[in-house]
């Protein structure tokens, strides 16, 4: 089933936010066509059974969700002077020639319905460039969403030999009944060098999230992601790596805690198209209530990818009875010269541990959230990001007393 432009986005809108960011016509011509492909783009996939669809995005009023010319935002863009970190519009007038060179390079402006609508309407976003053998750390990117809608993209080049550590911190200021927030994300690494990327997403609980994150790792390089999913009632989020270079590493890691009516639809994936490659998808998540969450994860090996070593760990801790969870891991290996595994569960919190606290006089309720947090503890020791893992830490405690 195909999904049906909305009558309320126009080719005069298109140009408009264009050309409020000053942009090169390229720019606008790659807006527009993603605009006119709407028609016939898909929504992206979703995990189906027989007559049940995991995940249904069919059903958003995006009619009513998006208004492409009030766009409104706070928006905070922080790092070291080693590198650059510039919002879309400086970026567009002091490096043409690298947008032109990366944007749409890594997730395909026409990819589906929800990447080519933020292609289309994108307003906001920020550029880090990372020369060649600059260590940058601390870079921040805080956006506080204060409309009904907001469309922002994010592109990170690494140069040979760099580093960059990268925070983006999602959230929302003014508050409506509804609001939908997309966010695309591209990662180039070069050769041999490092990108850690850590993103908070704590919307609110009426908001309605896409998120796009993908990375293409050169030769020796490496590119670490942290996935961290509290806010909106449904996102739909995918954080993916393309191992490119011989010897490229990926690490993904995950963590979600879905309460009330939330939705959470992740996905984690990894390609292994060179020799030598290594990957590690790690993910960890509560669901409360009737929250939900859709967890697909892929390791893909291709005939090149000799020697090639890639593990997948998923689990779920479901707090109620109500709650769901599913998860679908999948291994594609085409190379036998490949160590591989995955793995996902499901379950509730261990009646003997509870028992054995509650026998030593720890308070029931304390003794469940003592269990919850240490359920967080292998995803918190593989979070390098110090402040990230706090955050998580900090949101996950307040969360459970929320629940007392």
């Amino acid at each position: 089933m195909s999904t049906q432009v909305h009558a309320n986005l126009t080719d005069e809108q298109v140009r408009e936010i264009s050309g409020n960011l000053d942009e090169p016509e390229w720019l606008l011509e790659t807006r527009l066509e993603a605009l006119e492909a709407l028609e016939d783009l898909e929504m992206p996939d979703v995990i189906r059974t027989p007559g049940r669809d995991w995940t249904n995005l069919h059903e958003l009023d995006f009619e009513s969700l998006v208004d492409p010319l009030n766009a409104a935002e706070n928006k905070d863009q922080i790092g070291p002077d080693e590198a650059e970190v510039l919002p879309w519009s400086e970026a567009v007038d002091e490096h043409e020639e690298l947008l032109r060179e990366h944007f749409g390079s890594i997730v395909d402006p026409q990819e589906n319905y929800l990447t080519a609508l933020s292609t289309a309407l994108f307003s906001t976003g920020t550029v880090i460039y990372v020369p060649e053998g600059v260590d940058a750390e601390d870079v921040t990117i805080r956006t506080e969403q204060n409309s009904r809608s907001l469309f922002n993209y994010t592109l990170v080049v690494a140069e040979k030999s760099s580093s960059v550590t990268i925070l983006e911190r999602q959230s929302t200021g003014t508050e409506q009944d509804e609001q939908y927030y997309s966010g695309i994300v591209e990662v180039a690494a070069g050769e041999n060098s490092n990108v850690q990327y850590g993103s908070l997403q704590n919307l609110s609980e009426e908001a309605y999230n896409f998120a796009a994150k993908r990375g293409d790792a050169d030769t020796y390089a490496t590119i670490d992601w942290i996935e961290v999913n509290l806010g909106t009632q449904l996102t739909k989020s995918g954080v993916s790596t393309e191992l490119n270079g011989e010897g490229s590493e990926t690490q993904i890691v995950g963590a979600f805690y879905g309460h009330n009516d939330q939705h959470f639809d992740l996905d984690a994936k990894v390609w292994h198209r060179a020799e030598h490659t290594t990957a590690d998808l790690v993910t960890r998540g509560v669901t409360d209530d009737v929250a939900r969450s859709v967890y697909e994860g892929v390791q893909d090996v291709g005939r090149e990818a000799w020697d090639t070593s890639s593990y997948q760990r998923e689990n779920t801790l479901m707090l109620s009875d109500e709650s769901e969870a599913d998860a679908s891991p999948k291994l594609i290996i085409n190379n036998h010269d490949t160590e591989a595994s995955h793995s996902a569960t499901v379950g509730q919190i261990d009646q003997e541990e509870l028992f054995y606290m509650i026998s030593r006089g720890v308070d029931p309720r304390a003794a469940r959230n003592m269990l919850v947090e240490g359920f967080f503890t292998p995803v918190l020791e593989e979070i390098a990001v110090d402040e990230l893992r706090e955050d998580l830490e900090e949101l996950v405690v307040t969360r459970l007393r929320q629940r007392d």
